[in-house]
């Protein structure tokens, strides 16, 4: 099929990466310091990449290519997951782990007991594998960071029997919402439960998290709850 397909141009390509990093499909990819068009089929055509070039190398054409296959480029994205599961490289914080936590661990503390209940590592969005196999059939709870240090009992309340996943928009600058579509996707989420402060920034991350549940096509339940910064709950 003739369609709208991006274009690399090799003599004006610098070689710096940045088309590749911004390219979410993985359709680019570097190759002896250049970046090459690996697949047709990864390009969606969007052109996420162009604005990423500071060499103008990259352009739009209209040529015979693959259709785009959103499912092999999930496919894609899920088997890099899980190789990175697998790896002995890398930083030690954003190695997986699932914490070998007592059968009694969805039940509440025994009185003046504090118990973490923190299921899986790593918990920042930004590091956590989409692939990650603690995913399936969880309760997902997307926690604003600071929510943990405003809200006394946020591991008892909010955390216990849920994967948790933590950001802020303010600070990471990135949109979470293609991480957690792809989470979201991927596996058999049963429930989403969005922990936000009442500052007007955290407004980015309950954003993120909609459009993630608009664009992954289910129908997965989900609630908002809103702290205060002198840590009462506003609203559930």
């Amino acid at each position: 099929m003739k369609r709208r397909i991006i274009h690399i141009d090799e003599e004006r390509c610098n070689g710096c990466g940045a088309c590749a990093a911004a390219c979410h499909e993985g359709a680019i990819g570097m190759v002896d310091g250049k970046a090459k068009l690996l697949r047709d089929d990864y390009c969606d055509g969007l052109g996420d990449c162009l604005p990423a070039c500071p060499a103008g190398a990259i352009t739009f054409v209209e040529r015979e290519a693959a259709a785009y296959d959103e499912q092999a480029v999930l496919a894609n994205k899920q088997e890099k997951a899980q190789a990175q599961l697998h790896t002995h490289g890398g930083c030690p914080g954003s190695r997986m782990r699932t914490m070998a936590q007592s059968a009694e661990a969805s039940a509440p503390a025994a009185s003046g007991e504090s118990v973490s209940r923190l299921a899986q590592w790593p918990c920042q969005l930004k590091l956590v594998p989409v692939g990650a196999p603690y995913f399936d059939g969880a309760k997902l709870l997307v926690a604003a960071d600071c929510t943990a240090y405003a809200y006394a009992r946020m591991h008892e309340q909010f955390m216990r029997g849920k994967v948790t996943l933590i950001g802020c928009p303010k600070l990471d600058a990135v949109d979470y919402s293609e991480k957690l579509t792809q989470i979201l996707r991927t596996h058999e989420i049963r429930s989403v439960t969005v922990v936000r402060m009442e500052v007007p920034c955290c407004g980015g991350l309950e954003f993120a998290v909609r459009t993630a549940l608009q664009n992954c096509g289910k129908l997965i339940p989900w609630q908002t709850v809103t702290i205060s910064v002198d840590g009462k709950i506003l609203d559930e």
